[in-house]
């Protein structure tokens, strides 16, 4: 009988193994690395909407002790401005603020280039740009989806 010497168990992982392993984590970050991204630009949104929802009832105020909103979007007013983030910068465009009308912007600055969301007297909240990859809504509102949805 003839007696053959005794395999020695290895351990470790095979190189197969290791490689069906890296493929799905290449899967699993290909869908989370987006969906997270698109977290972050929501949240992100949130420091226009606020301020901007702010400024609404701080010029219907202004409107109601003057009957105009001229004068207002300036510091030491009823109505300032909202103070600039990290994201966003606040602007009343001086062609959209008269006796009966005003309309208040937040544009988008760094990683939220390209986004402007603005708000008028009649509440109409308009998203006017949005970043890159994300859709315009076809209605009046204010983007909260990378599809255009409200």
């Amino acid at each position: 009988m003839i007696k053959f010497p005794r395999r020695r168990n290895q351990s470790g992982f095979s190189l197969i193994e290791l490689m069906i392993v890296l493929a799905i984590i290449g899967i699993l970050a290909g869908v989370a690395i987006p969906n997270y991204m698109e977290y972050v630009t929501k949240s992100k949104l949130a420091e226009a909407v606020a301020p901007l929802s702010d400024m609404r009832v701080k010029m219907e105020r202004h409107f109601q002790d003057n009957r105009t909103y001229v004068g207002a979007c300036v510091a030491g007013t009823q109505a300032p401005l909202p103070a600039n983030t990290a994201n966003f910068t606040f602007s009343c465009p001086a062609g959209n603020l008269t006796a009966t009308t005003y309309r208040v912007t937040a544009t988008g600055i760094g990683s939220m280039a390209g986004f402007i969301l603005s708000i008028d007297e009649a509440n109409i909240r308009r998203t006017e740009g949005v970043g890159t990859g994300w859709t315009v809504p076809a209605t009046n509102c204010w983007v909260r989806s990378k599809g255009g949805g409200c």
